[in-house]
């Protein structure tokens, strides 16, 4: 029996997935909504860039047929109800959750919201000043951090479908018209792109009658878009992003051909965790960056999309690509210590490449990792996401499969994979700050970055920052470019 095959047969028996539904029945009287189409950023138009968002914003925050979002907002009040969406490249999801007692009355609210939207002018306009304000307001203007995680990726992406912000251009959002709306909706919005996932102590016939309801949808087939190769990566680059702020966010990475189901995914997984697990303290990045010589908040490396980090203790699911980046975040550094942050951060990662991850090093990973994928799932509503995010990638449960592969794991396999995927001379570097002219001269030019500290540090720590401060980064300035952050998603 091959290990594909194994992995496979370990799929829960709590969850039963037929076709594109994902049912999990059970005796909560909470009911649980996880409704995805596998259609996303990756799907909108040139030149209409935001489509995929606007479309699911227009059915989750605008009216129905029937009502109007007013009305809605008025109808799901006394329910403490909502409707939540969010689209990333490849997939486009709505949440929901509500009591039993009020199933019905949600559920027709929902149907109606999905199935039957009103296209309303009014909710249009809206809809488009709260997302092009997202864009510059909230991401360019208020969040340095996601700022530069974005733009990492615009960069490796360049001319790739991955490119655009998932809310789109700041100019093409508001070229989109009611038409264009409605085409889309009726391109993508199809029964082949469906996932209908619901969990909760629901009457027996509760799955079947959704199933019917969405079956007015068209047929449609399966449009995920063709995704080519992301430019490959020769030497690093630096990404400079002029903005006046009083700190410096870094990001820096690659594509990677590693996703979900590869042979190669928990190896790195384990290897990511170690080098920079996501608001873990006592991980490498973290306990030498922030512990050991208090340069910012905490450092993380990840090689699955993770936003809004600085929200979120667990990634949200849904976010299935069939194309990945490895990443190493670095939180804001005082712009004093930028150069030398930056340097420690490659330093650390080429020491993982190099030395690879010792034995009880994989074995204490390898232990946190079968425990915290429980937390991934901890509630109904990541459960189904998760299950969901498994039928995308052709594995069984995330959580069986982990464990599986995970019980299996070796040393070798860890630093094999290292070796084969992580190259340390091949990145793109994004960093957020202001006289950032200065700054890219001084990482161009090799300049040595002395560290200073406000408190003794122990000799070997000092003994370190020798060898980090003159690190070579060996970036020619033929590699580098200054944006100014108000250019950036228009």
């Amino acid at each position: 029996m091959t290990l594909r095959t194994t992995l496979m047969a370990l799929v829960t028996a709590a969850s039963l997935i037929a076709g594109k539904t994902v049912a999990q029945p059970g005796k909560s009287p909470l009911i649980t909504f996880r409704i995805v189409f596998q259609t996303g950023a990756a799907s909108d138009p040139k030149g209409k860039e935001g489509i995929a968002s606007l479309t699911a914003a227009m059915l989750a925050d605008g009216g129905s047929k029937r009502m109007t979002y007013q009305q809605r907002i008025d109808a799901l009040f006394p329910m403490a109800a909502s409707i939540g969406w969010y689209v990333d490249k490849e997939m486009t999801t709505f949440s929901a959750e509500t009591h039993v007692d009020n199933l019905d009355k949600f559920y027709a609210i929902l149907r109606e919201a999905l199935l039957e939207p009103g296209w309303r002018e009014d909710d249009l306009r809206r809809l488009k000043d709260d997302m092009t304000n997202a864009l510059r307001i909230g991401l360019r203007g208020n969040n340095d951090e996601e700022l530069g995680k974005e733009v990492l990726y615009a960069t490796l992406y360049k001319g790739h479908p991955y490119q655009h912000h998932n809310l789109g251009r700041a100019a093409a959002i508001q070229s989109i018209t009611l038409a264009d709306l409605q085409a889309f909706y009726r391109a993508r919005y199809t029964a082949a792109n469906l996932t209908i996932a619901v969990a909760g102590g629901y009457p027996s016939d509760f799955v079947a009658r959704m199933e019917k309801d969405f079956a007015a949808l068209p047929k449609g087939t399966p449009a995920a878009p063709k995704l080519p190769p992301p430019a490959p990566l020769k030497g690093r680059h630096l990404v400079m992003v002029e903005k006046q702020t009083r700190s410096v966010a870094v990001s820096l990475g690659f594509p990677m051909t590693v996703k979900r189901g590869d042979p190669d995914f928990v190896p790195l997984l384990v290897a990511q965790s170690w080098l920079g697990q996501h608001r873990n303290s006592g991980v490498r990045l973290f306990d030498r960056m922030r512990e050991q010589r208090g340069l910012n908040y905490g450092d993380y490396a990840y090689i699955e999309y993770f936003p809004e980090g600085m929200y979120r203790f667990e990634p949200e699911p849904n976010l299935a690509r069939r194309q990945q980046i490895f990443q190493i975040w670095i939180r804001p550094v005082q712009p004093e210590t930028a150069h030398f942050a930056l340097r420690l951060g490659i330093f650390e990662f080429e020491r993982i490449v190099r030395e690879g991850m010792s034995e009880d090093e994989v074995a204490q990973t390898r232990n946190f990792l079968s425990k915290y994928v429980n937390l991934l799932t901890k509630t109904k509503r990541a459960e189904l996401g998760y299950a969901i995010d498994s039928q995308f990638y052709g594995i069984p449960d995330y959580n069986a499969y982990l464990k599986a592969a995970l019980a299996k794991l070796t040393r070798d396999d860890v630093n094999r994979a290292i070796r084969k995927h992580w190259t340390p001379r091949n990145m793109v570097i994004v960093m957020v700050g202001r006289n950032t002219a200065q700054l890219r001269d001084a990482i161009v030019s090799d300049a040595l970055s002395p560290m200073k500290y406000n408190s003794p540090k122990p000799e070997e720590i000092l003994q370190e920052d020798k060898v980090v401060e003159r690190l070579k980064l060996g970036i020619p300035a033929a590699n580098t470019s200054i944006v100014k952050a108000e250019t950036l998603f228009e």
